[in-house]
């Protein structure tokens, strides 16, 4: 819940090779007051069932910059672990090419950030939702 003088952020992750909600993805947020200022870590929390990440730290008043780093590397080798028990025809490596993806974004006091990700093994989106 956010106050005039705090934004809060929310996300939620799409896996897109597969039309379905990406569970149990590792997300740590950080915060920092200003361009110059150091990140300062504020927790994590994993996506659920739902690819969303209902659980994220509260921000620190006066924060001016918001890093998501997701953890996609372990995300996509138990994909790939649940792929090869089941017999699943190979298309190329369904390794993660990007084993994390950091988002840094810009908010301001009293603002909701919504950031989904749309992800697959070889590229990912990111947007504004609401």
């Amino acid at each position: 819940m956010s106050t005039d003088t705090t934004a809060s952020v929310s996300t939620h992750i799409l896996d897109t090779s597969i039309g379905r909600p990406a569970e149990g993805v590792t997300i740590t947020l950080a915060a920092r007051s200003g361009s110059d200022a150091e990140w300062v870590a504020l927790g994590g929390s994993a996506t659920d069932a739902d690819g969303r990440c209902k659980d994220l730290p509260a921000l620190p008043e006066e924060t001016t910059h918001v890093r998501l780093d997701f953890e996609t590397e372990t995300y996509f080798a138990k994909k790939k672990q649940a792929e090869a028990q089941q017999d699943a025809p190979r298309v190329r490596d369904s390794g993660a090419f990007f084993p994390e993806v950091a988002i840094t974004f810009a908010v301001q006091p009293g603002e909701h950030y919504h950031v989904p990700l749309l992800l697959n093994p070889f590229g990912y989106s990111v947007y504004r939702g609401s």
